[in-house]
């Protein structure tokens, strides 16, 4: 394993410097690719401390190296990293074998406690349930029903017409909820949900993994 190479995805010049300064300063070695073939093609011969996948590229997605990557088994960390992040695509980059959906614009001192904890096989955010996260963030009853259809993949106007509310009280109540959770959009609330049930699926397989309550 090279501890400190990060190799990246992405065509962006702005966000390449912006991460080369920032992945200098916190020790490690940034690759930049401009497209996933040569990215495989490097990932073959080296494990690096973790992936960075840009999600739109002309080419190739980053859920396509992604998969590929994935198909491969391959030890490293892989993040994903986009600017335009919905549940459904954050849920697809974490089944296919993402350790984190990253949006974009991020903080410098985030995206590195990120590529941290990938690398230590730990989750960022609670790995508590969403049950869990329900009752500590003191959830009305609607809020509660609201973000099950969220997370489901519903649209505010799918909810609102479900629930016999206006679109309006729909986004009054999913600011409310993103508050709670501490999150600024629907995707990273999502990659909470999917490591809660990730983890709790871990600790029923293997009780050894920690206790439930």
């Amino acid at each position: 394993m090279t501890a400190n190479e990060v190799l990246i995805l992405e065509d962006d010049a702005t966000m390449r410097a912006m991460l080369r300064v920032v992945l200098k300063k916190a020790g490690y070695e940034p690759l930049f690719f401009a497209d996933g073939e040569a990215l495989i093609a490097k990932a073959r011969d080296t494990t690096p401390a973790c992936i960075l996948l840009d999600l739109c590229l002309p080419r190739q997605s980053g859920l396509d190296v992604l998969g590929e990557l994935a198909h491969r088994s391959y030890s490293a960390p892989i993040l994903m990293v986009s600017g335009q992040g919905d549940i459904a695509t954050a849920v697809r980059a974490l089944r296919i074998g993402a350790a984190d959906f990253v949006e974009k614009p991020f903080s410098p001192t985030d995206l590195i406690a990120r590529i941290v904890s990938a690398g230590a096989g730990e989750p960022v955010r609670s790995a508590g349930s969403i049950a869990q996260f329900k009752h500590s963030r003191r959830l009305s009853k609607r809020e509660s029903e609201i973000l099950d259809h969220l997370l489901a993949g519903s649209t505010t106007k799918m909810i609102a017409r479900k629930l016999g509310i206006s679109p309006r009280t729909v986004e009054d109540h999913r600011a409310s909820i993103m508050r709670k959770a501490r999150v600024k959009s629907m995707a990273q609330l999502s990659v909470m949900a999917f490591e809660g049930a990730r983890v709790l699926k871990n600790r029923l397989a293997d009780p050894a993994r920690g206790t439930l309550h």
